[in-house]
């Protein structure tokens, strides 16, 4: 079965509606776009990990991402492998217990920024569902306007660019001990820069 790496790119309103957020996931290894529909709570549990916001209470997935940590246990991969009248599924993988949770994808990402697990998809639903991206829109930002987390911050951040979030990603990785994300977050970061020196 072929499956394709994603990461984040950015997180919009949409047009959808007011509570309607879009995720926009990209291709690893390719310009492939595909944007998912979440709501406000997905977003906003989404966002606050890409944000390195603490909220004063423990959201819902972070209440999860403990549970699993307190058990040892690793997420290997949110594997999103269904599309049915126009909605996402998606599984959460965990390998050492050869188990699979069915989940929907804004909430198995929303573990898997917390667990630093990768995101994969079916090649054949992103061959259906994806678009083409000549730009690459690295230092995007990743806020979320008028979320209830980011109106009590007194001082906004910066956007982050893309190195900026590797750079998180690679902490995290190396704090969890997951060597192996860590090298091909190295790998990737190091790209980058070189790209920078030309």
């Amino acid at each position: 079965m072929d499956k394709v790496e994603l990461q984040i790119e950015r997180i919009s309103q949409s047009p959808a509606g007011a509570n309607a957020y879009a995720l926009l996931l990209k291709e690893v290894a390719g310009k492939r776009r595909l944007p998912i529909i979440i709501g406000a709570f997905e977003a906003q549990a989404i966002a606050v990990v890409l944000e390195d916001y603490k909220p004063p209470r423990p959201m819902t997935h972070d209440l999860l991402y403990e549970v699993v940590k307190e058990f040892q246990i690793s997420l290997t991969e949110v594997y999103i492998d269904e599309l049915r009248e126009g909605t996402f599924y998606a599984k959460l993988i965990f390998d050492e217990l050869s188990l699979e949770v069915d989940a929907r994808p804004s909430d198995a990402i929303a573990l898997a920024v917390r667990c630093n697990a990768p995101i994969f998809i079916k090649e054949e639903i992103l061959d259906e569902t994806s678009f083409f991206s000549l730009a690459d829109d690295e230092d995007e930002n990743l806020k979320l306007p008028n979320l209830p987390f980011q109106q009590k911050r007194k001082k906004e951040k910066a956007p982050k660019t893309r190195l900026e979030y590797l750079e998180e990603q690679l902490e995290r990785a190396i704090k969890n001990e997951d060597y192996e994300r860590a090298a091909e977050l190295r790998d990737e970061i190091s790209k980058i820069n070189d790209d920078d020196e030309k």
